[in-house]
């Protein structure tokens, strides 16, 4: 057990949370200096140049051309689409309440796993999620004054496209490893954020420094290093394992937006955020129980070392 929780693949998921937790903050403060789509545009093209300067070292290997569209969707998902929703959602969200929603993220990626790989959807998964998501709704409730603010809605849509892509890198890490899956998607993601470059450049010329510097910090660090140990992890962990692990990137967020940003959560975010977690245990705790062995012939069911370890069942 020991060795198990001290492990790498562990120790890559501790680092994405802390990653990704800092990530808020700094949004928040490169929105003030650069705005949404030119912190958008800097944060990707940043994580895309530096993933690129690493793959010759790393022995990066070109895609295989049936898994363009996979890559393209990883792109379109969990880079552009996430970065300029999330930082379109936090001009008015608090980074803290940003990160509860965002937290909700695993529970869209379990479910595209029940449907799309014919996953039984279980009643207690079921459960698990109208409860993580009104959880979710008592943040989004405690923002505004009358009723779910327009800015908590589109955090929460961000939330919906990263667990998209949670969901499409799980093939692609079966064939790659996290550094080319990250850097496939980080270009396809550039390429894809293209339009935003005459906003971006018209923003950075005046940008002041902290907001500079801010862009380079999330595209360095949450982005091409977070998304690099996150596919490593991934990897080598079931999806609903390695998924739960992200519910701890809120308290950390809460903390470090506290310390920077002086941010102060109301009590009802906080609650919600708790019910968040609460939902996603037990999808959690669904996915990774002992699968029945009250089956016809005595025996174990089919596939049961893939549910027992939470993997998703081979499809047919």
């Amino acid at each position: 057990m020991v060795s198990r929780f001290g492990s790498a693949h562990v120790l890559a998921l501790a680092g994405t949370v802390v990653l990704w937790a800092s990530a808020f903050p700094a949004i928040r403060v490169g929105i003030d200096g650069l705005g949404v789509a030119a912190l958008s545009f800097l944060r990707i093209v940043t994580a895309a140049l530096a993933l690129i300067l690493v793959a010759p070292l790393a022995k990066v290997r070109r895609p295989r051309r049936r898994d363009l569209p996979m890559i393209a969707l990883c792109g379109a998902t969990g880079i552009t689409a996430y970065q300029v929703l999330l930082n379109w959602g936090e001009v008015r969200v608090e980074a803290g309440t940003a990160s509860l929603l965002i937290a909700t993220a695993p529970v869209f990626s379990v479910l595209l796993g029940s449907l799309v790989l014919k996953e039984r959807l279980t009643r207690t998964i079921a459960v698990g999620s109208v409860v993580a998501l009104a959880g979710a709704a008592m943040v989004g409730l405690a923002e505004g004054t009358g009723g779910f603010t327009v800015s908590a809605l589109i955090v929460l849509a961000a939330a919906v496209v990263q667990g998209t892509y949670h969901f499409a890198t799980k093939p692609l890490l079966r064939r790659y490893t996290g550094l080319e899956v990250a850097t496939y998607a980080m270009v396809a993601g550039t390429v894809l954020a293209l339009p935003l470059v005459p906003a971006a450049w018209s923003a950075t010329l005046d940008a002041p420094a902290d907001a500079l510097a801010s862009a380079l910090y999330l595209g360095l660090m949450p982005s091409a290093l977070g998304f690099v140990i996150w596919g490593y992890a991934v990897a080598r962990l079931p999806l609903a394992a390695s998924t739960a692990a992200l519910y701890l990137v809120p308290p950390v967020a809460l903390v470090v937006s506290f310390v920077w940003l002086g941010e102060v959560p109301h009590p009802v975010e906080l609650l919600g955020g708790a019910v968040s977690a609460a939902g996603v245990i037990l999808i959690h705790r669904s996915r990774t129980a002992p699968p029945p062995r009250d089956t016809p012939d005595g025996g174990a069911p089919e596939d049961a070392s893939d549910q027992a370890a939470g993997r998703p069942a081979p499809t047919r």
